[in-house]
Protein backbone atom coordinates (compact mmCIF):
# COMPACT_ATOMS: atom_id res chain seq x y z
CA UNK A 1 0.00 0.00 0.00
CA UNK A 2 2.84 2.89 0.75
CA UNK A 3 4.31 1.80 -2.42
CA UNK A 4 1.53 3.03 -4.34
CA UNK A 5 2.63 6.23 -3.56
CA UNK A 6 6.15 6.00 -3.37
CA UNK A 7 5.61 5.14 -7.58
CA UNK A 8 3.17 8.14 -8.18
CA UNK A 9 6.35 10.68 -6.85
CA UNK A 10 8.79 8.08 -9.16
CA UNK A 11 6.80 8.27 -12.24
CA UNK A 12 5.31 12.22 -13.12
CA UNK A 13 3.58 10.16 -16.24
CA UNK A 14 0.92 8.68 -13.71
CA UNK A 15 -2.06 10.77 -13.76
CA UNK A 16 -4.22 9.21 -10.36
CA UNK A 17 -5.59 6.22 -9.33
CA UNK A 18 -8.02 4.11 -10.74
CA UNK A 19 -11.20 4.34 -8.30
CA UNK A 20 -10.81 0.45 -8.06
CA UNK A 21 -7.87 0.75 -6.92
CA UNK A 22 -8.39 3.12 -4.24
CA UNK A 23 -11.55 0.92 -2.79
CA UNK A 24 -9.32 -1.95 -2.80
CA UNK A 25 -6.59 0.27 -0.56
CA UNK A 26 -9.37 1.00 1.65
CA UNK A 27 -10.63 -2.44 2.35
CA UNK A 28 -7.38 -3.47 3.27
CA UNK A 29 -6.80 -0.60 5.75
CA UNK A 30 -7.51 -3.33 8.22
CA UNK A 31 -4.08 -4.86 7.65
CA UNK A 32 -1.65 -1.83 8.74
CA UNK A 33 -0.98 -3.11 11.97
CA UNK A 34 1.98 -3.00 14.45
CA UNK A 35 3.60 -5.86 12.22
CA UNK A 36 2.86 -3.62 9.47
CA UNK A 37 4.64 -0.21 11.50
CA UNK A 38 7.36 -2.20 12.68
CA UNK A 39 8.48 -3.71 9.57
CA UNK A 40 11.63 -2.34 8.48
CA UNK A 41 10.39 -2.59 4.55
CA UNK A 42 7.86 -0.26 5.34
CA UNK A 43 9.21 2.15 7.28
CA UNK A 44 12.11 2.39 5.27
CA UNK A 45 9.72 3.33 2.19
CA UNK A 46 7.85 5.44 4.28
CA UNK A 47 10.80 8.22 5.55
CA UNK A 48 11.75 7.49 1.20
CA UNK A 49 8.20 8.83 0.74
CA UNK A 50 9.28 11.84 2.76
CA UNK A 51 12.60 12.53 1.28
CA UNK A 52 11.86 12.18 -2.30
CA UNK A 53 12.28 15.81 -3.96
CA UNK A 54 8.53 15.98 -5.53
CA UNK A 55 5.09 15.92 -4.55
CA UNK A 56 5.49 15.18 -1.11
CA UNK A 57 3.09 17.15 -0.07
CA UNK A 58 0.56 15.90 -2.82
CA UNK A 59 0.82 12.12 -1.80
CA UNK A 60 0.90 12.90 2.12
CA UNK A 61 -2.83 13.97 1.45
CA UNK A 62 -3.52 11.44 -1.20
CA UNK A 63 -2.49 9.21 1.48
CA UNK A 64 -4.34 10.63 4.34
CA UNK A 65 -7.52 11.15 1.89
CA UNK A 66 -7.88 7.28 1.47
CA UNK A 67 -7.01 6.65 5.43
CA UNK A 68 -3.38 4.96 5.39
CA UNK A 69 -1.76 7.73 6.67
CA UNK A 70 -3.97 7.53 10.11
CA UNK A 71 -3.90 4.06 9.81
CA UNK A 72 0.29 3.97 9.85
CA UNK A 73 0.46 7.06 11.86
CA UNK A 74 -2.38 6.46 14.92
CA UNK A 75 -1.42 9.42 16.85
CA UNK A 76 -2.19 11.40 13.19
CA UNK A 77 -5.93 9.74 13.60
CA UNK A 78 -6.54 11.40 16.83
CA UNK A 79 -6.40 14.80 14.97
CA UNK A 80 -8.58 14.20 12.20
CA UNK A 81 -11.50 16.49 11.70
CA UNK A 82 -10.28 18.36 15.43
CA UNK A 83 -11.63 21.67 15.45
CA UNK A 84 -10.47 24.70 16.91
CA UNK A 85 -13.52 26.47 17.65
CA UNK A 86 -11.53 30.58 17.53
CA UNK A 87 -11.44 32.64 14.19
CA UNK A 88 -7.87 32.52 14.19
CA UNK A 89 -7.61 28.28 12.95
CA UNK A 90 -9.79 28.52 10.16
CA UNK A 91 -8.48 24.72 9.41
CA UNK A 92 -8.88 21.52 11.46
CA UNK A 93 -5.62 20.19 12.99
CA UNK A 94 -5.17 17.33 10.41
CA UNK A 95 -5.72 19.91 7.42
CA UNK A 96 -3.35 22.27 8.82
CA UNK A 97 -0.38 19.83 9.41
CA UNK A 98 -0.64 19.29 5.40
CA UNK A 99 -0.65 22.74 4.29
CA UNK A 100 2.42 23.35 6.51
CA UNK A 101 4.14 20.34 4.38
CA UNK A 102 2.98 21.89 1.49
CA UNK A 103 4.16 25.02 2.32
CA UNK A 104 7.53 23.61 2.77
CA UNK A 105 7.26 22.39 -0.59
CA UNK A 106 6.76 25.79 -1.99
CA UNK A 107 9.27 27.53 -0.52
CA UNK A 108 11.42 25.91 -3.30
CA UNK A 109 9.83 26.29 -6.48
CA UNK A 110 10.50 29.54 -8.77
CA UNK A 111 7.13 30.65 -9.06
CA UNK A 112 6.48 31.44 -5.20
CA UNK A 113 10.09 33.07 -4.47
CA UNK A 114 7.75 36.55 -4.55
CA UNK A 115 5.44 35.08 -1.88
CA UNK A 116 8.56 34.17 -0.11
CA UNK A 117 11.69 35.54 -0.57
CA UNK A 118 13.36 34.96 2.47
CA UNK A 119 12.56 31.16 2.48
CA UNK A 120 14.09 30.13 -0.53
CA UNK A 121 17.91 30.93 0.31
CA UNK A 122 17.17 29.59 3.70
CA UNK A 123 15.66 26.25 2.23
CA UNK A 124 19.16 25.61 0.43
CA UNK A 125 20.97 25.76 3.51
CA UNK A 126 19.35 23.09 5.21
CA UNK A 127 21.25 19.55 4.69
CA UNK A 128 18.11 17.82 5.10
CA UNK A 129 14.55 18.79 3.78
CA UNK A 130 12.85 15.62 5.17
CA UNK A 131 13.75 16.78 8.79
CA UNK A 132 11.71 19.59 7.64
CA UNK A 133 8.51 17.84 6.63
CA UNK A 134 8.30 15.27 9.49
CA UNK A 135 8.94 18.53 12.05
CA UNK A 136 5.99 19.83 10.28
CA UNK A 137 3.80 16.88 10.75
CA UNK A 138 4.67 16.35 14.34
CA UNK A 139 4.29 20.36 15.00
CA UNK A 140 0.48 20.38 16.40
CA UNK A 141 0.22 16.25 16.27
CA UNK A 142 -0.47 16.23 20.25
CA UNK A 143 -3.37 18.85 20.05
CA UNK A 144 -6.82 18.28 21.84
CA UNK A 145 -4.91 16.05 24.63
CA UNK A 146 -4.27 16.78 28.16
CA UNK A 147 -1.22 18.82 28.44
CA UNK A 148 1.35 21.29 26.49
CA UNK A 149 0.72 19.76 22.69
CA UNK A 150 4.62 21.07 22.19
CA UNK A 151 5.96 18.91 25.02
CA UNK A 152 3.67 16.05 24.06
CA UNK A 153 4.78 16.04 20.22
CA UNK A 154 8.54 16.20 21.50
CA UNK A 155 8.19 12.56 22.98
CA UNK A 156 6.13 11.58 19.75
CA UNK A 157 8.04 12.85 17.22
CA UNK A 158 11.19 11.57 19.09
CA UNK A 159 9.94 8.02 19.72
CA UNK A 160 8.99 7.93 15.64
CA UNK A 161 12.20 8.89 14.28
CA UNK A 162 13.87 6.78 16.55
CA UNK A 163 11.48 3.65 15.73
CA UNK A 164 12.13 4.80 11.48
CA UNK A 165 16.40 4.61 12.53
CA UNK A 166 16.92 7.79 11.75
CA UNK A 167 20.53 9.60 13.11
CA UNK A 168 20.41 10.21 17.32
CA UNK A 169 21.17 13.50 15.72
CA UNK A 170 17.95 13.97 13.24
CA UNK A 171 15.90 12.38 15.71
CA UNK A 172 16.55 14.92 18.33
CA UNK A 173 16.22 18.19 15.88
CA UNK A 174 13.13 16.72 14.82
CA UNK A 175 11.66 16.98 18.32
CA UNK A 176 13.83 19.75 19.28
CA UNK A 177 11.45 21.76 16.26
CA UNK A 178 8.76 20.22 17.49
CA UNK A 179 8.82 21.03 21.34
CA UNK A 180 9.92 25.24 20.09
CA UNK A 181 7.85 25.80 16.66
CA UNK A 182 6.09 28.42 18.54
CA UNK A 183 8.78 30.58 20.00
CA UNK A 184 10.19 32.26 17.18
CA UNK A 185 6.71 33.81 16.15
CA UNK A 186 5.87 34.63 20.05
CA UNK A 187 9.65 35.99 20.36
CA UNK A 188 9.23 38.52 16.92
CA UNK A 189 4.95 39.10 17.68
CA UNK A 190 5.35 39.48 21.49
CA UNK A 191 8.40 40.89 22.55
CA UNK A 192 11.10 44.15 21.92
CA UNK A 193 13.37 42.32 18.93
CA UNK A 194 15.34 45.64 19.34
CA UNK A 195 16.48 45.23 22.82
CA UNK A 196 19.84 43.08 22.30
CA UNK A 197 19.11 40.83 25.00
CA UNK A 198 15.87 39.56 23.57
CA UNK A 199 18.25 39.00 20.49
CA UNK A 200 20.84 37.37 22.76
CA UNK A 201 18.57 35.07 24.90
CA UNK A 202 16.59 33.75 21.53
CA UNK A 203 19.84 32.66 19.90
CA UNK A 204 21.02 30.56 22.59
CA UNK A 205 18.02 29.29 23.07
CA UNK A 206 18.65 28.17 19.31
CA UNK A 207 21.67 27.02 19.75
CA UNK A 208 23.41 27.25 16.27
CA UNK A 209 22.80 28.58 12.61
CA UNK A 210 21.39 25.05 11.64
CA UNK A 211 18.40 25.23 14.27
CA UNK A 212 17.84 28.70 13.32
CA UNK A 213 17.30 27.79 9.62
CA UNK A 214 14.85 24.84 10.56
CA UNK A 215 12.97 26.44 12.89
CA UNK A 216 12.48 29.69 10.44
CA UNK A 217 11.54 27.58 7.70
CA UNK A 218 9.18 25.66 10.25
CA UNK A 219 7.86 29.02 11.61
CA UNK A 220 6.38 30.52 8.07
CA UNK A 221 5.02 27.64 7.28
CA UNK A 222 3.34 27.00 10.21
CA UNK A 223 1.84 30.89 10.64
CA UNK A 224 1.25 30.55 6.37
CA UNK A 225 -0.82 27.13 6.76
CA UNK A 226 -3.12 28.73 10.40
CA UNK A 227 -5.09 31.33 8.04
CA UNK A 228 -4.08 32.93 4.52
CA UNK A 229 -5.08 35.76 5.55
CA UNK A 230 -2.44 36.43 8.35
CA UNK A 231 0.57 36.21 6.10
CA UNK A 232 1.50 39.78 4.68
CA UNK A 233 4.71 41.97 3.70
CA UNK A 234 4.82 42.72 7.64
CA UNK A 235 4.55 39.06 9.04
CA UNK A 236 7.14 38.52 6.57
CA UNK A 237 9.69 41.20 7.51
CA UNK A 238 9.05 41.12 11.07
CA UNK A 239 10.21 37.01 11.14
CA UNK A 240 12.78 38.03 8.63
CA UNK A 241 14.10 40.67 10.92
CA UNK A 242 14.58 38.28 14.08
CA UNK A 243 15.89 35.83 11.72
CA UNK A 244 19.01 38.27 10.36
CA UNK A 245 19.69 39.50 14.06
CA UNK A 246 19.86 36.50 15.15
CA UNK A 247 21.93 34.81 12.21
CA UNK A 248 24.59 37.48 13.50
CA UNK A 249 24.91 36.96 17.34
CA UNK A 250 24.84 33.47 16.68
CA UNK A 251 27.72 34.09 13.68
CA UNK A 252 29.53 36.58 16.87
CA UNK A 253 29.61 33.43 19.24
CA UNK A 254 27.21 33.08 22.06
CA UNK A 255 30.32 34.01 24.62
CA UNK A 256 30.42 36.97 22.83
CA UNK A 257 27.17 38.90 23.19
CA UNK A 258 26.26 42.06 20.83
CA UNK A 259 27.41 44.98 23.28
CA UNK A 260 24.98 47.78 23.23
CA UNK A 261 27.60 50.50 22.94
CA UNK A 262 29.34 48.95 19.76
CA UNK A 263 25.71 48.41 18.26
CA UNK A 264 25.11 52.16 18.88
CA UNK A 265 28.29 53.37 17.53
CA UNK A 266 27.20 50.89 14.27
CA UNK A 267 24.16 52.48 13.72
CA UNK A 268 24.97 55.92 13.75
CA UNK A 269 28.03 55.06 11.30
CA UNK A 270 25.51 53.26 9.04
CA UNK A 271 22.94 55.90 8.92
CA UNK A 272 25.83 59.15 8.97
CA UNK A 273 26.95 57.48 5.60
CA UNK A 274 23.25 57.27 4.19
CA UNK A 275 22.88 61.10 5.52
CA UNK A 276 26.17 62.25 3.42
CA UNK A 277 24.71 61.63 0.51
CA UNK A 278 22.70 64.95 0.85
CA UNK A 279 23.76 68.48 1.91
CA UNK A 280 22.70 68.74 5.56
CA UNK A 281 25.59 69.53 7.94
CA UNK A 282 27.37 67.12 10.21
CA UNK A 283 26.79 69.67 13.03
CA UNK A 284 23.10 69.66 12.47
CA UNK A 285 23.35 66.24 12.50
CA UNK A 286 24.69 66.02 15.74
CA UNK A 287 22.47 68.64 17.56
CA UNK A 288 19.83 66.84 16.66
CA UNK A 289 21.13 63.45 17.42
CA UNK A 290 22.54 64.52 21.33
CA UNK A 291 19.18 64.75 22.34
CA UNK A 292 17.37 61.24 21.61
CA UNK A 293 19.41 59.86 23.72
CA UNK A 294 21.05 55.80 23.16
CA UNK A 295 17.40 53.79 22.65
CA UNK A 296 16.95 55.76 19.44
CA UNK A 297 19.95 54.48 17.50
CA UNK A 298 19.23 50.39 19.34
CA UNK A 299 15.47 50.97 18.32
CA UNK A 300 15.48 52.33 14.96
CA UNK A 301 17.15 50.78 12.01
CA UNK A 302 19.98 52.94 10.01
CA UNK A 303 17.87 53.87 7.23
CA UNK A 304 14.64 55.19 9.25
CA UNK A 305 17.36 56.97 11.66
CA UNK A 306 19.15 58.54 8.22
CA UNK A 307 15.56 59.58 6.59
CA UNK A 308 13.73 61.13 9.99
CA UNK A 309 16.94 62.98 10.38
CA UNK A 310 16.92 64.49 7.24
CA UNK A 311 13.47 65.51 7.17
CA UNK A 312 13.64 67.21 11.20
CA UNK A 313 16.89 69.04 9.44
CA UNK A 314 14.39 70.73 7.20
CA UNK A 315 11.20 71.64 9.31
CA UNK A 316 11.42 74.86 11.02
CA UNK A 317 9.55 74.78 14.69
CA UNK A 318 7.04 76.82 13.18
CA UNK A 319 6.25 74.25 10.40
CA UNK A 320 5.90 71.38 13.49
CA UNK A 321 3.83 69.34 13.43
CA UNK A 322 6.04 67.41 10.87
CA UNK A 323 3.74 64.06 9.54
CA UNK A 324 5.28 62.11 7.03
CA UNK A 325 3.63 58.83 5.68
CA UNK A 326 6.40 56.66 4.33
CA UNK A 327 4.42 54.30 1.73
CA UNK A 328 7.17 51.68 1.54
CA UNK A 329 8.87 51.58 4.85
CA UNK A 330 11.68 48.96 4.66
CA UNK A 331 9.93 46.95 7.66
CA UNK A 332 7.11 45.49 5.75
CA UNK A 333 3.95 48.26 6.10
CA UNK A 334 3.55 52.17 5.42
CA UNK A 335 5.40 53.84 7.68
CA UNK A 336 3.72 57.16 9.42
CA UNK A 337 6.26 59.37 11.31
CA UNK A 338 5.26 62.19 13.53
CA UNK A 339 8.03 65.17 14.96
CA UNK A 340 6.46 67.78 17.66
CA UNK A 341 6.33 69.33 20.93
CA UNK A 342 5.77 66.69 23.06
CA UNK A 343 2.26 66.18 24.89
CA UNK A 344 0.48 63.42 26.80
CA UNK A 345 -2.40 62.51 24.58
CA UNK A 346 -0.69 62.37 21.28
CA UNK A 347 -0.39 58.55 21.01
CA UNK A 348 -4.21 58.30 21.74
CA UNK A 349 -5.17 60.75 19.34
CA UNK A 350 -2.79 59.73 16.67
CA UNK A 351 -4.70 56.06 16.76
CA UNK A 352 -8.12 57.53 17.23
CA UNK A 353 -7.29 58.81 13.63
CA UNK A 354 -5.30 56.20 12.12
CA UNK A 355 -8.62 53.80 13.69
CA UNK A 356 -11.43 56.03 11.57
CA UNK A 357 -9.66 55.43 8.55
CA UNK A 358 -9.68 51.41 8.70
CA UNK A 359 -6.16 51.03 9.34
CA UNK A 360 -4.18 48.23 11.26
CA UNK A 361 -1.71 49.30 13.61
CA UNK A 362 1.04 46.96 13.75
CA UNK A 363 3.74 48.53 15.49
CA UNK A 364 4.43 51.48 17.56
CA UNK A 365 7.58 53.55 19.15
CA UNK A 366 7.16 56.59 20.83
CA UNK A 367 11.01 58.60 21.57
CA UNK A 368 10.95 62.15 24.04
CA UNK A 369 14.16 64.36 23.23
CA UNK A 370 15.23 66.12 26.47
CA UNK A 371 14.34 69.21 24.45
CA UNK A 372 10.79 68.51 25.12
CA UNK A 373 10.15 66.74 21.46
CA UNK A 374 8.32 63.64 20.31
CA UNK A 375 9.12 61.20 17.53
CA UNK A 376 6.08 58.75 17.29
CA UNK A 377 6.53 56.31 14.40
CA UNK A 378 3.74 53.60 13.02
CA UNK A 379 3.27 50.94 11.02
CA UNK A 380 0.09 50.48 9.41
CA UNK A 381 -1.72 48.45 6.85
CA UNK A 382 -4.80 48.61 5.34
CA UNK A 383 -7.78 46.09 6.45
CA UNK A 384 -6.77 44.00 3.76
CA UNK A 385 -3.25 43.38 4.55
CA UNK A 386 -1.86 45.32 2.23
CA UNK A 387 0.27 48.57 2.33
CA UNK A 388 -1.27 51.90 1.97
CA UNK A 389 -0.80 53.25 -1.65
CA UNK A 390 -2.01 56.30 -3.19
CA UNK A 391 -1.32 59.87 -3.21
CA UNK A 392 -5.44 60.55 -2.24
CA UNK A 393 -5.07 58.04 0.35
CA UNK A 394 -1.54 59.57 1.74
CA UNK A 395 -2.97 62.68 1.65
CA UNK A 396 -5.98 61.55 3.28
CA UNK A 397 -4.12 60.15 6.13
CA UNK A 398 -2.35 63.62 6.68
CA UNK A 399 -4.68 65.37 7.03
CA UNK A 400 -7.10 62.81 9.72
CA UNK A 401 -3.83 62.96 11.67
CA UNK A 402 -3.43 66.51 11.45
CA UNK A 403 -6.69 67.52 12.53
CA UNK A 404 -6.39 65.18 15.56
CA UNK A 405 -3.21 66.64 16.51
CA UNK A 406 -4.52 70.40 16.02
CA UNK A 407 -7.71 69.39 19.01
CA UNK A 408 -5.34 67.89 21.48
CA UNK A 409 -6.59 70.30 24.02
CA UNK A 410 -10.23 69.22 22.95
CA UNK A 411 -12.48 66.10 24.77
CA UNK A 412 -11.81 63.23 22.69
CA UNK A 413 -14.49 61.48 20.92
CA UNK A 414 -14.51 57.65 21.48
CA UNK A 415 -14.23 55.77 18.21
CA UNK A 416 -17.33 53.03 18.49
CA UNK A 417 -18.58 50.89 16.00
CA UNK A 418 -20.82 48.04 16.43
CA UNK A 419 -19.10 44.46 16.69
CA UNK A 420 -19.80 42.07 14.22
CA UNK A 421 -22.01 39.45 14.59
CA UNK A 422 -18.60 36.95 14.30
CA UNK A 423 -16.86 38.78 17.11
CA UNK A 424 -20.03 38.97 19.36
CA UNK A 425 -20.10 35.12 19.68
CA UNK A 426 -16.39 34.62 20.73
CA UNK A 427 -16.47 37.38 23.55
CA UNK A 428 -12.90 37.51 25.91
CA UNK A 429 -13.18 38.93 28.98
CA UNK A 430 -10.09 41.63 28.88
CA UNK A 431 -7.19 40.86 30.77
CA UNK A 432 -4.54 43.27 31.83
CA UNK A 433 -1.46 42.21 33.47
CA UNK A 434 2.09 43.39 34.20
CA UNK A 435 5.83 42.08 34.25
CA UNK A 436 8.82 44.31 35.26
CA UNK A 437 11.59 44.96 32.45
CA UNK A 438 14.30 45.48 34.56
CA UNK A 439 17.20 45.92 32.33
CA UNK A 440 15.52 48.34 30.51
CA UNK A 441 13.69 50.55 33.22
CA UNK A 442 10.05 49.86 32.02
CA UNK A 443 7.19 47.73 32.53
CA UNK A 444 5.65 45.80 29.80
CA UNK A 445 1.88 45.73 29.96
CA UNK A 446 0.30 43.07 28.42
CA UNK A 447 -3.73 43.07 26.84
CA UNK A 448 -5.84 40.40 25.97
CA UNK A 449 -9.28 41.44 24.61
CA UNK A 450 -11.71 40.94 22.26
CA UNK A 451 -10.93 42.37 18.95
CA UNK A 452 -12.47 45.69 18.20
CA UNK A 453 -12.52 49.42 16.29
CA UNK A 454 -10.90 52.26 18.65
CA UNK A 455 -9.08 49.23 20.83
CA UNK A 456 -5.51 51.10 20.72
CA UNK A 457 -6.77 54.62 21.35
CA UNK A 458 -8.72 53.48 24.22
CA UNK A 459 -6.33 52.06 25.92
CA UNK A 460 -4.08 55.36 24.79
CA UNK A 461 -6.71 57.46 26.91
CA UNK A 462 -6.53 55.02 30.01
CA UNK A 463 -2.55 55.46 29.82
CA UNK A 464 -3.12 59.51 29.58
CA UNK A 465 -6.01 59.41 32.53
CA UNK A 466 -3.74 57.19 34.47
CA UNK A 467 -0.18 59.44 34.01
CA UNK A 468 2.01 56.75 31.67
CA UNK A 469 4.02 57.05 28.75
CA UNK A 470 4.46 54.94 26.47
CA UNK A 471 7.92 53.75 24.80
CA UNK A 472 6.60 51.57 22.25
CA UNK A 473 3.98 48.96 21.29
CA UNK A 474 3.79 45.29 19.64
CA UNK A 475 0.22 44.92 18.14
CA UNK A 476 -1.05 40.80 17.33
CA UNK A 477 -4.36 40.03 16.13
CA UNK A 478 -5.31 36.43 16.22
CA UNK A 479 -8.39 36.09 14.77
CA UNK A 480 -11.41 37.75 17.16
CA UNK A 481 -8.36 37.54 19.83
CA UNK A 482 -5.95 40.75 20.72
CA UNK A 483 -2.74 40.21 22.05
CA UNK A 484 -1.16 43.43 22.38
CA UNK A 485 2.51 44.33 24.36
CA UNK A 486 2.59 47.91 25.63
CA UNK A 487 6.08 48.85 27.10
CA UNK A 488 5.50 51.88 29.58
CA UNK A 489 6.91 53.81 31.96
CA UNK A 490 5.88 56.59 34.06
CA UNK A 491 6.27 60.25 33.65
CA UNK A 492 9.86 60.31 34.85
CA UNK A 493 10.73 57.54 32.29
CA UNK A 494 11.03 55.01 34.89
CA UNK A 495 9.91 51.37 36.04
CA UNK A 496 6.62 51.62 37.40
CA UNK A 497 6.21 50.66 40.39
CA UNK A 498 3.20 52.48 41.65
CA UNK A 499 0.40 49.26 42.49
CA UNK A 500 -2.09 52.31 42.78
CA UNK A 501 -1.14 53.28 39.00
CA UNK A 502 -0.83 49.94 38.19
CA UNK A 503 -4.41 48.94 39.30
CA UNK A 504 -5.82 52.45 37.72
CA UNK A 505 -4.74 51.50 34.30
CA UNK A 506 -5.50 47.68 34.75
CA UNK A 507 -9.48 49.16 35.73
CA UNK A 508 -9.28 52.19 33.24
CA UNK A 509 -8.86 49.55 30.06
CA UNK A 510 -10.82 46.90 31.31
CA UNK A 511 -13.52 49.38 31.93
CA UNK A 512 -13.62 51.38 28.84
CA UNK A 513 -13.30 47.94 26.73
CA UNK A 514 -15.43 45.75 28.54
CA UNK A 515 -18.45 48.34 28.55
CA UNK A 516 -17.76 49.04 25.18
Amino acid sequence: MLELFHLIQQNPKINGVRASTIRLVRESICLIDDDFRNDIRNKTLFIEIIKQPHRVGHELRRMHRYGVLCAYMPEFARIEGLMQFDLFHIYTVDEHILFVVQNMRLFGLPEYAEKFPHCQPVLKLIPKQELLYLAGIFHDIAKGRDGNHSDLGFEDALRFCRNHQLPEFDSKLVAWLVQNHLIMSKTAQRKDINDLQVINQFATTVGDVMHLNYLYLLTVADICATNPALWNNWKDELIAELYRKTLRALRRGLENPIDKTERIHEVKEEALALINKTSINSTVIEKIWEKLGDDYFIRYSPDEIAWQTQNIARTSIDKLPLIIVHERASRGGTGIFIYMHDYENIFSRTTMALDKLDLNIVDARIITSTNGYTLDSFIVLEKSGEMVKGRDRIKEIKEKISQQLASLDKAAKKVSRMKSKKLRNFPIPTRVTFTNDENNARTIMEVIATDRVGLLSQVGMAMEFCGVNLQGAKIATYGERVEDIFFITDRDNKMITDDIKLECLRNSITDSLDTD
